[in-house]
């Protein structure tokens, strides 16, 4: 049985929508996922360097900029003898949307001049990122292969196989080349490959759409973790054809470079505090596709928000359809991102425009979100060739009870129900505030979800909601991160968010580095497993500003410290998810080996961990910004508030336009003590994988 390739290990530079994903040595093999990929094609799969026909031993490699990294290498057969190498390589890739650039410098300190011949071998198999996905490439059951390999220093390749039609790629420079290189001198070759591909879905966003802060903080893992993450999110921006530059993010490297309804949203939501724009070209273009009929088989519905967008020149047995909208959340998400990007001050008459997507998106909550009309949302794939699960945990295995059981759909998620109530309220607040009908009717349905959440969800006798209820309305009774997301939302009550900390804060779920996904207590639990004990950084991130927000800062400060710690263990750019080990059992968190990096919402959980860390709540059309700190919060400098620069320092927000009021929250009895007490809280609270009394 072929298996998905493994590429945590692997390192990517990344211009969007091209991506090259190379050993740490900088070479690209003709194996797993490793090559150059543009909007869903793998453009290259082989550039392998050598010198006298030897491949150089590699020493390390380090990002060098925005879409560049640095590889360098030794040549210890060349040049003077001795312990110490006297020739050595610096491969430079740089990363442009549709190209690839690479700069080799051979440096000598020799004594005496180094010559060497110097090749690239490069090939292209033109496979859709599906196939390579399969783990299906390269086993003799297809037509890629190595594919045609580039000679003489230039080379084109048009389709092969099965492979992207219409793709034309061209590699020129030096291939191959006998060089000598001074004494104490150097040589430099250059070679790059351009991209051709006409029938793309996926193109380079406009440059510009958030603001880049200046953060100082006494503890500095935020800032190298902001540093990455700005420049990760800048590479992942994204356009279509018919979006008229309207930019969203790519959801992640190299499997999801595309857009996705519930992934560029919660980026979007998060990356408000560094402007809102962002937040309108992803509401815009997911409103241009927003479904208006009813299919089964790609999921469409009246009003519904798509789940993701891929290119429809593609046949692979098994794919999805070109635009599908299998997704519980995403319409729910879209409603309350146009919601917060107005609070946030966006301009009124651009959330004017979107009023009727909302109103659709308001129908579609109304007429399609319940087909089984038992007033709560739930989801079922009639096909049996979509998603079994079209929450955020879409893996087939994600549901499970606490015995470990798979739960039969259709499933209604707890979080869903939360997103549900908050999009519902979010609703109102728009159609009141622009004169349109309905706003107390959505209030209603709000007041009535959360009656039948409060009478049906929560299980251990009252200790903590379920993760869903099943086909048959039994409580899925798993602890799970997933009941973190309804911090926030409203639905709740200020006791019910304290059993919920409670829960979220025991060593059981937050003894990992960040929050787990499924308890160690549970019987469905595996470190390793996609959703069912691993870690998530968005999903740690979004529940961390929720306990911050509902006054639960020791719980919240942990969650931080534990990403924070995980983000230093992966170099400051946090991977989509990694391994719920103990923090007391292993001294940093392991890879999960087919995480994908950079990931979208991975890299925004930065700036939400920022918002979270300095309390930031605007509500810019009643002129009021809420400020709740933790402690030590950073001192921050440009922030984007109704389009105002903004900063933070001991505790004060300045730079607001006049007319503002700010609102300090009174520090809680909860709230004492620094992010270092929250870290030695958790060393102290017990072993965690005991189960849960």
């Amino acid at each position: 049985m072929p298996l998905q390739p493994l590429l945590h290990d692997l390192v990517p530079t990344l211009a969007a929508p091209t991506s090259a994903l190379s050993g740490a040595d900088g070479q690209i093999r003709a194996s797993g996922v490793q090559g150059v990929f543009h909007a869903d094609c793998r453009v290259l799969s082989l550039a392998v360097l050598r010198l006298d026909g030897r491949e150089p031993e590699p020493i390390g490699h380090a990002a060098a900029g925005p879409g560049a990294t640095r590889f360098v290498s030794l040549a210890r057969w060349l040049g003077n003898p001795g312990p110490d190498p006297t020739v050595r390589i610096d491969r430079v890739r740089r990363v442009r949307a549709g190209a690839v650039d690479e700069e080799i410098t051979i440096v000598s300190t020799a004594d005496v001049p180094v010559t060497t011949t110097v090749t690239i071998d490069t090939a292209s198999d033109l496979a859709p990122i599906e196939m390579v996905k399969s783990g299906n490439i390269g086993r003799g059951d297809d037509d890629f292969g190595r594919g045609p390999a580039f000679e003489q220093g230039v080379g084109d390749v048009g389709q092969r196989g099965d492979g992207v039609g219409g793709v034309e790629v061209r590699i020129e420079g030096d291939l191959d080349r006998r060089v000598t290189i001074p004494p104490r001198g150097r040589v430099t070759l250059r070679w790059a490959l351009t991209v051709r591909d006409p029938a793309a879905v996926m193109l380079a966003g406009p440059r510009g759409d958030f603001a880049r802060p200046a953060v100082r903080a006494a503890d500095h893992r935020l800032t190298r973790l902001l540093d990455q993450s700005l420049d990760d999110l800048a590479a992942l921006r994204l356009t279509t054809a018919i979006d008229d530059g309207d930019t969203f993010l790519g959801a992640g490297v190299p499997w999801y470079l595309t857009l996705f309804g519930r992934d560029s949203l919660w980026a979007a939501r998060m990356m408000l505090p560094l402007g809102t724009d962002l937040a309108l070209g992803t509401l815009r273009a997911l409103a241009r596709r927003q479904g208006t009929k009813l299919d089964p088989e790609t999921g469409e519905a009246p009003g519904k928000i798509m789940h993701e967008l891929r290119r429809d020149d593609v046949s692979v047995e098994g794919r999805l359809p070109a635009v599908y909208y299998g997704t519980i959340d995403a319409t729910l998400l879209w409603i309350s991102l146009l919601h917060d990007a107005w609070r946030w001050g966006h301009d009124p008459a651009e959330i004017a425009e979107l009023l009727p997507a909302l109103e659709a998106a308001l129908g579609w909550l109304a007429d399609h979100a319940d087909p089984d009309g038992d007033g709560f949302l739930e989801y079922l794939d009639p096909t049996g060739r979509g998603l079994a699960n079209q929450g955020w945990k879409d893996s087939h295995d994600a549901v499970r009870f606490h015995d470990g059981r798979i739960a039969d759909a259709p499933i209604a998620l707890a979080e869903v129900q939360g997103y549900a109530y908050r999009a519902a309220q979010d609703g109102a607040a728009l159609l009141d505030a622009f004169g349109r009908p309905g706003g107390s009717l959505w209030r209603a349905y709000a007041d009535a979800l959360a009656a039948r959440f409060r009478g049906a969800f929560w299980v251990d006798g009252g200790r903590y909601p379920a993760l869903a209820l099943d086909r048959d309305k039994q409580p899925v009774d798993a602890l799970t991160s997933n009941i973190g997301h309804l911090l926030g939302t409203g639905i709740l009550n200020a006791d019910e968010e304290a059993r919920v900390a409670a829960a979220l804060g025991s060593a059981e779920m937050s003894g990992g580095y960040g929050l787990r996904t499924m308890s160690a207590g549970d019987g469905g639990f595996a470190p390793l497993s996609y959703h069912c004990g691993s870690i998530w950084a968005h999903d740690t991130a979004i529940v961390a500003a929720g306990l911050a927000r509902a006054g639960f800062p020791a719980e919240a400060g942990r969650l931080i410290d534990g990403l924070l710690g995980a983000g230093e263990a992966f170099g400051f750019r946090l991977p989509e998810l990694y391994g719920g080990d103990s923090r007391t059992e292993i001294s940093r968190p392991m890879p999960y080996p087919a995480s994908c990096h950079p990931q979208a919402w991975s890299a925004a959980a930065a700036v939400l961990v920022l918002q979270a860390w300095l309390g930031l709540d605007p509500d810019v059309p009643a002129g009021v910004v809420r400020v709740r700190p933790l402690p030590d919060a950073p001192t921050v400098t440009g922030l984007r508030i109704a389009g105002h620069p903004v900063d933070f320092a001991n505790g004060t927000l300045t730079g607001l336009p006049p007319g503002f009021s700010i609102q300090e929250a009174v520090e809680s009895d909860r709230q004492a003590g620094t992010l270092e007490d929250f870290a030695d809280a958790e060393q102290d609270a017990g072993h965690e994988g005991d189960p849960v009394e």
